[in-house]
């Protein structure tokens, strides 16, 4: 069965056509390179293509008898949308626009889109379940939840049935080595404590001492790669098995603060982060943590590798042997 990724060539996305292989499908990877590279791309053929051209994305379809799309394909950084709205809007609800477009007119009724926890805003509740309020704070949050409404509005009309993943901390390397995290800039915490360590970057800055957390600084949920790589898998084959669109949160059910992030950083590096204190940013909530009960119990699924230490092991690795 041949599967679409958008944006396949990115991080997440070289993973989750890793764990497609690994599960009997073969991937199709359309990437226009804008961000990614070739770096993590191991799977042929690769189409390199906008996603907003339409017609690319009929003829993909068509030629390479597509079943089902797993669309990656986005912009992701929250400070570059807050300076670049409009761009962030053409390309991620743009994107997704033509991509279901295509799929409707191609008859492709099967999607994976991966989305995220900036959807949901500041917390009113946490552990957060997929029926928390949406009210997302930037631009990038704002335009993956107009991509999800577009989903849900064609799916009403058509036979499309889609799964929205709301995935939180995407963390770690690929335990088997070749890929791993290579965004350029680098803001993700952990590579980029990684990349401090190596003198890549300058020191890390830690912002905020003072929250209402045990060590004072922001606690989220890491979700190692491979294990969001597995529930796309998991979620394509849901769909194949009769299951209805929905949207399911991909998180480990509990946190890890800055500081236990660093700490478990530097254990596996055998060094220190290189670090300052900084005041905290402006919308920084205290706690992001996912209840990821549903994708459990519906999906099957259950992150494997759950300990910060695991996860810092496998970024470390990764960075250190390819830097």
């Amino acid at each position: 069965m041949n599967v679409l990724v958008t944006g396949g060539a990115g991080y997440i996305g070289s993973h989750v056509a890793r764990a497609l292989v690994s599960a009997g499908f073969v991937p199709i990877v359309l990437d226009n390179l804008s961000k990614n590279t070739k770096r993590n791309l191991e799977w042929r053929p690769l189409v390199q293509a906008d996603l907003t051209n339409r017609e690319a994305l009929v003829r993909v379809l068509t030629d390479l008898k597509i079943k089902a799309v797993i669309h990656m394909a986005a912009f992701i950084e929250v400070g570059e949308s807050v300076q670049e709205p409009l761009r962030y809007y053409q390309n991620n609800v743009g994107g997704t626009l033509a991509l279901l477009d295509a799929m409707t007119s191609c008859g492709v009724d099967h999607l994976i889109f991966s989305s995220t926890a900036a959807v949901y805003g500041e917390p009113e509740e946490v552990p957060i379940p997929e029926t928390h309020s949406t009210n997302p704070t930037s631009p990038y949050g704002k335009s993956k939840l107009m991509a999800e409404h577009a989903i849900t509005d064609v799916e009403a009309v058509t036979n499309l049935r889609a799964v929205r993943l709301r995935f939180f901390n995407a963390s770690g390397a690929h335990t088997e080595g070749g890929i791993g995290e290579d965004h350029n800039p680098e803001t993700h915490l952990i590579p980029r404590a990684c990349l401090a360590i190596l003198g890549k970057v300058p020191p890390l800055q830690v912002f905020g001492n003072d929250y209402p957390t045990p060590d004072g600084t922001a606690v989220r949920d890491y979700v190692h790669v491979e294990d969001i790589a597995s529930a796309h898998v998991k979620a394509l084959q849901y769909l194949q098995e009769g299951g209805i669109g929905t949207a399911f949160n991909l998180g480990s059910g509990e946190g890890f603060s800055v500081k236990e992030v660093l700490g478990a950083v530097e254990a596996a590096a055998g060094r220190q982060v290189p670090k300052t204190e900084a005041p905290r940013r402006s919308g920084d909530p205290a706690k992001l943590v996912a209840d990821p009960t549903r994708a459990k119990e519906v999906l099957k699924w259950k992150p494997t590798i759950t300990d910060i230490g695991s996860i810092a092991e496998t970024a470390w690795k990764w960075h250190s042997q390819e830097q």
